[in-house]
């Protein structure tokens, strides 16, 4: 009995853990893969949830990504030249490059009527466009015109938009501005800077946007976060306000391209160029980006 299941037995085979191979494919086969399109696919793997790094014999586990990570960069600093570029050529080729990268870029915030627009930019201050468009799905449907948030009760209106923060000073910024607009423009958003300025809570930033989008009247350049940051780390500014930001950018790009490069900058400021890793490796501009690579 004995014999006949011993017979039958087969031993299990010893199994092995995973070798980690230490990271010396960082050395002449990665430099096979650096050029614009395979670095943006290699750092794409790096980041995924369970990447792995095919090369030979080499596995990279999650242990090991920021580490390679950080050396993929230092090689991709030392192997992506940054093109040479005076000021107003950057600025084109900027331009051009992320039209191609984002051809929908346009503004995200939701409204049917420059009055709502209006207010959707007011309430998005140091706010999310996401947060707002919640915020107004139901506060445009309460609040038509401009008569409405005029004789609106501040203690319930401040709670309705309590969510965008700063609730308080937004809530009278929109109050008084609307009271304005009925005494002094009819209840109509105005066209021009000049008039724009006058309401309450409405400075260059706002006024350019409802101006833009609601009328296609472009006087100046949206100056947002993500402007201010990426246009500082494109070269094509030095300073930190947004009134000289936008006077600068004035200076180097087209008129014509004035509303189309605050979509622009928008966009990549939230999708690549973000505030505290941006992802260089993934940029499509790192060759003309004087800052490209040089985070931590």
């Amino acid at each position: 009995m004995s014999t006949s299941f011993q017979s039958f037995f087969i031993p299990r085979k010893e199994s092995r853990a995973p070798t980690i191979t230490p990271l010396r494919i960082l050395t002449t086969n990665l430099f096979s893969l650096i050029s614009s399109s395979s670095t943006r696919s290699l750092t794409s793997i790096l980041c995924s949830p369970r990447s792995t790094v095919v090369g030979p014999k080499v596995k990279a586990f999650s242990k090991q990504k920021d580490y390679l990570l950080a050396k993929v960069k230092v090689l991709l600093k030392q192997h992506v030249p940054v093109e040479n570029l005076d000021i107003h050529a950057r600025a084109l080729k900027v331009i051009k490059l992320l039209e191609k990268e984002y051809p929908d870029a346009k503004t995200a915030l939701h409204h049917s009527n420059p009055l709502e627009l209006l207010v959707a930019t007011i309430l998005s201050a140091q706010c999310t466009d996401a947060r707002v468009n919640i915020v107004t799905e139901s506060l445009f449907k309460k609040y038509r015109t401009a008569k409405d948030y005029a004789r609106a009760d501040i203690h319930e209106f401040e709670q309705e938009i309590r969510s965008t923060g700063f609730y308080r000073n937004k809530a009278r910024n929109i109050k008084n501005c609307c009271q304005m607009l009925v005494e002094k423009f009819n209840s109509q958003v105005p066209r021009s800077m000049e008039e724009m300025l006058q309401l309450p809570g409405v400075a260059r930033k706002t006024a350019n946007v409802v101006l833009s989008n609601a009328y296609g009247v472009v006087v100046g350049i949206a100056v947002d976060t993500h402007v201010r940051r990426v246009a500082n780390r494109l070269g094509l500014t030095q300073n930190e306000n947004a009134d000289k930001i936008e006077q600068d950018l004035m200076k180097i790009v087209p008129k014509r391209q004035w509303m189309r490069i605050t979509d622009l900058l928008i966009f990549h400021g939230r999708k690549i160029c973000i505030a505290r890793h941006p992802k260089c490796a993934l940029c499509i501009l790192n060759k003309i980006c004087p800052s490209a690579f040089t985070f931590d």
